[in-house]
């Protein structure tokens, strides 16, 4: 079996090429994807070369672990039958190259117990589902409050606000450095950070993975408030340690979603209680995908750019 797959050969080096993929086993399915998502996160380091060291990193790699199809075969093992849309959190089923997300292609074979069946009616916000669960995830981690501030206004920002409020929590503050982004209509407020005069956040979330923005945020925490790091950081964090004595502030680190909570997301978006509306600004082809890659990186009107696998030759 082989696919056509977005390659990452090295920094700023996308291509689409032919990859052969692993037979499936009886526990697993194959997926034709209809869409896959790139991730403003992991995604953009991969392709800047600026990922620090991390587990099954290596070029030539198929990036992604936002995908959405329909199974096409299904293992008699599998808990999935042929027909069902799922969401795919990538997969690692290719031969000769790094599955790392392994999501970026147009057939993915994986263990039926890693894909999770959406309803078809979401379309193309299927893809949206982990970035979803991130941050859900985030908010329901150990000893958590929700956010009274968020830093930064991008899908994982607005994610988070938007399941705040979900939860009965009071509408975040959020900050935003980009006046593009601070015009979207929103049931919060979002500011620039000069007009925010508060000193007295008990928990501020971070969005952004600029590890820069930390030492600014202590000053605005009240006493024993806590700051939530949400985003991946490539750089590392620092900051005076006198103003964090002060104010005897707390760090948590948000890792990646688990199961729990890609099952959690799921019952939000099916209830509506969730919205993924508004947050897909660009769509492209896959032959398209280095314009696609470079525009998710550096356009800051462009929220989450989605491959579009269905039609395309």
């Amino acid at each position: 079996m082989q696919t056509q797959a977005i390659i990452l050969n090295g920094s700023r080096d996308v291509a689409v090429d032919t990859v052969a993929l692993c037979p499936p086993g009886p526990d697993d399915v194959v997926v034709e994807i209809r869409q896959s998502g790139i991730s403003t996160g992991t995604e953009k380091l991969f392709w800047s070369g600026e990922m620090p060291p991390f587990p099954g990193m290596g070029y030539p790699l198929v990036p992604g672990y936002e995908a959405t199809g329909e199974v096409v075969e299904a293992g008699p093992a599998a808990n999935l039958r042929v027909g069902d849309t799922v969401f795919v959190p990538g997969a690692s089923c290719f031969d000769g190259v790094h599955g790392l997300f392994g999501g970026a292609a147009r057939t993915l074979v994986t263990d039926a117990a890693r894909a999770l069946s959406i309803d078809p009616g979401q379309g193309v916000q299927g893809a949206l589902l982990a970035l979803a669960a991130t941050a859900r995830h985030a908010l329901a981690g150990p000893r958590a409050d929700l956010p009274e501030l968020i830093v930064g206004h991008g899908v994982l920002g607005r994610l988070l606000a938007r399941l705040t409020v979900a939860a009965g929590g009071a509408p975040p503050t959020v900050w935003e450095t980009n006046a593009d982004r601070r015009r979207d209509a929103t049931p919060y407020p979002v500011i620039a950070p000069e007009a925010d005069d508060r000193h007295d956040y008990a928990t501020v979330y971070d969005a952004s993975g600029d590890a820069e923005v930390i030492p600014a945020l202590i000053p605005r925490l009240a006493k024993g408030g806590e700051i939530v790091l949400a985003g991946f950081y490539p750089a590392p964090i620092s900051f005076a340690f006198p103003p964090a004595f002060l104010k005897e502030a707390r760090l948590r680190v948000a890792a990646e979603w688990t199961r729990d909570d890609l099952l959690a997301t799921r019952s939000l978006i099916d209830s509506g209680a969730l919205s993924l509306d508004g947050l897909i600004t660009h769509r492209a082809p896959p032959g398209a995908a280095a314009g696609a890659y470079h525009t998710a990186f550096t356009d800051p009107t462009c929220l989450k750019m989605i491959l579009d696998w269905e039609g395309s030759a």
